[in-house]
């Protein structure tokens, strides 16, 4: 299994960071360090604390570095559906929330990390429309519209949706690995540390422990593994992608289809970084397995070829775990005694994360109660 973003130079050029070695004291400890772990460490130590970061592999290597790098206002529902489910202030503002975290990135990293060049929600797939889908696409317009969200009607090559200028894409390892070596002069951050146990107060690992009296454990695959009082709040799922070598010039940014199941954008150069398949394969992909099956990148392929039009080579495949919520609502919950939790992302991660970070510190610090955007 090889990831494509792994090939961009500034990510394969990476030093790494080294493995904790033996027991140390912080303020405070952060488990994982994808895009919402490291949201925690910049937090809490603009808050003044000793932080010291772990990670079971090198950062971005989880779900963080290996997703389709959209960066997409909103939650995993569309806003109508979030809405429906949660009310309009919650949905509402979790949306604003996201907007404002993707203008801090985009600020922060810069152009050349952060491509500002929108999204199409396409109805159906492209030579495959879809009216059901298409009158969804109405309804999510309205919504929009209703809040003052931009958005366009898209009627082109690809199929007719929803245009969403104010959305961006990213290669999604290296927005992480710039955003580590950032912070490395602000925190004590270790690779390749994998967690054995979460207690209060305390969090062992392979190669030492880090006693803190704030943890916060930001992992969104495989969380209810972590903290097994999370069973039944949120549930790991496979997601699979894939990459080809250069096709002609198809896709002008992120699109995503089938209501976001299936999705791709194109890359500098050519290459197209598709995913999706899970809900044609439901319950095989409810699983802790982080390889690729034959089955759903057979699908995929089939989608890379509608985006491209024609045959693709495909040159990477790989897969990453995610947690997904009943209700499409991150969780940011407290386990114990200053101990918090962030995840179940529900396949949106790379701007709600960082939101439910900065909310699982607050709750941590000052007991500031979780949003409503947040599952209880």
């Amino acid at each position: 299994m090889s990831v494509a973003w792994d090939d961009d130079p500034a990510v394969a050029a990476w030093p790494g960071l080294p493995p904790l070695a033996g027991d140390v004291r912080a303020d405070a400890c952060v488990v994982g360090l994808g895009a919402s772990g490291l949201a925690a460490v910049r937090e809490l130590s603009g808050r003044g604390l000793e932080v010291v970061g772990v990670d079971a592999g090198r950062v971005g290597a989880g779900a963080a570095g290996r997703n389709g790098g959209f960066l997409l206002g909103g939650p995993a529902p569309f806003l109508h559906d979030a809405i429906g489910r949660w009310g309009e202030a919650a949905a509402v503002g979790l949306y604003r929330a996201t907007l404002a975290e993707l203008e801090e990135i985009a600020a922060r990293l810069g152009p050349g990390v952060v491509r500002r060049a929108g999204s199409i929600r396409l109805a159906g797939l492209p030579g495959e429309p879809d009216e059901g889908e298409l009158a969804d696409c109405r309804r999510h317009e309205a919504a929009l519209r209703a809040h003052g969200i931009a958005v366009e009607e898209y009627d082109g090559t690809l199929g007719r949706g929803l245009f969403l200028p104010g959305d961006a894409a990213v290669n999604p390892a290296r927005r992480v690995i710039e955003t580590a070596r950032e912070l490395g002069a602000r925190a004590v951050l270790h690779e390749h540390t994998r967690v054995l146990r979460v207690a209060d107060g305390r969090v062992d690992t392979e190669h030492g422990s880090v006693a803190a009296a704030v943890v916060v454990v930001a992992v969104d695959g495989g969380l209810e593994v972590l903290l097994p009082r999370l069973q039944g709040r949120v549930r790991t799922a496979r997601l699979q992608m894939l990459a080809t070598g250069p096709v002609a010039d198809r896709l002008p940014c992120p699109v995503y289809c089938r209501s976001g199941y299936d999705y791709a954008q194109q890359l500098p150069g050519g290459a197209l970084a598709v995913g999706g398949g899970r809900d044609r394969f439901a319950d095989a992909e409810w699983t802790h397995e982080r390889d690729p099956s034959p089955a759903v990148q057979r699908w995929i392929e089939g989608v890379a070829q509608r985006m491209a039009a024609g045959p693709v080579d495909v040159t990477h495949r790989w897969a990453a775990s995610v947690g997904f919520t009943a209700d499409g609502r991150p969780l940011c919950a407290q386990v114990g005694d200053g101990v918090v939790a962030a995840g179940g992302y529900s396949g949106t991660g790379n701007l709600v994360g960082p939101v439910v970070a900065r909310a699982a510190v607050a709750l941590a610090l000052d007991g500031t109660p979780p949003p409503p955007y947040c599952a209880p």
